[in-house]
């Protein structure tokens, strides 16, 4: 498959403003829903969880165009630019204004953003990798899920069960971004080989689980904790799975390497101040 990393780009910014579209409407119903009530049966009948979901069919959408252009490393981290977008729409629906503070922080992801895929330069991988080579990195991705969940159930702390599912759902969200690119390619074979393959219903799985754990932590705390956690933890597992899997390689030297490890902790660190800014609207 030819890519075409300008193309990924623009897909992946799109996926972006649509998955934060969805992440805003999804958080406002979903918080509405007490504890002791069924989350999945209240949020199915509210529209604007519905207007969400759809966001994030249509953010899903772009993001298997971003992948089927590019690479894992490179679309994924461009997708943490959602917290961008969801500022001033959070703004807007609550009638309030954005301190000049707010907006450096989001030049700062910007620009971090912009020194990754610069610096970094990602290789193309190979998406084809046999089930042996995903038995280990798949067992440690998963087995970090079930820990999060297990603590963040068990927290009686409110912002922190919003933290650690948020992360759950982030990483399965990177699980299934990291298969896409093989299902994608699958369907020049037809649906038999589509059907046929793991990955397809590893990515179903992955996806599903993922959707209900961050409704879950939408529901048990604020965009504060819950929205960096998603959207940090994504990029990072899909980035675990590309250079674990699916040899995929930063071409940097040394000290491009240093300056790849300073913007991922700069994306990191703005994301969970945007979200903090974002949560005071």
């Amino acid at each position: 498959m030819s890519h075409h990393p300008l193309g990924a780009i623009v897909a992946a910014l799109l996926a972006a403003l649509l998955f934060a579209v969805a992440a805003v409407a999804q958080q406002r119903a979903a918080a509405a829903v007490p504890e002791g009530e069924s989350l999945v049966g209240s949020l199915v009948r509210n529209p604007r969880w519905w207007a969400g979901i759809f966001g994030d069919v249509g953010g899903y959408a772009m993001q298997v165009a971003a992948l089927a252009l590019g690479t894992v490393l490179l679309v994924q981290p461009l997708l943490v630019t959602a917290l961008i977008f969801a500022l001033p729409l959070a703004a807007r629906l609550n009638g309030r204004r954005i301190e000049p503070r707010t907006w450096a922080t989001a030049l700062a992801l910007a620009t971090a953003l912009a020194c990754f895929l610069l610096v970094g330069n990602p290789s193309e991988g190979n998406s084809t990798a046999p089930l042996g080579d995903w038995i280990v990195p798949l067992a440690i991705l998963l087995g970090s899920v079930v820990g999060a969940v297990a603590i963040g159930v068990a927290s009686s702390d409110p912002g922190r069960r919003a933290l650690l599912l948020g992360a759950a759902g982030g990483s399965l969200y990177g699980l299934a971004a990291a298969l896409t690119a093989y299902v994608t390619d699958l369907f020049d074979d037809g649906l038999g080989a589509v059907l046929g393959s793991w990955q397809t219903w590893a990515l179903i799985a992955s996806g599903l689980v993922g959707v209900y754990l961050q409704q879950r932590a939408f529901q048990a705390g604020s965009l504060t904790a819950s929205l960096p956690a998603v959207t940090i933890a994504e990029p990072l597992a899909a980035a675990f799975i590309g250079i674990t899997v699916l040899d995929e390689r930063l071409r940097t030297d040394t000290l491009g390497f240093v300056v790849v490890a300073v913007t991922v902790l700069v994306m990191c660190a703005t994301a969970i101040r945007l979200s903090r800014a974002e949560a005071e609207f």
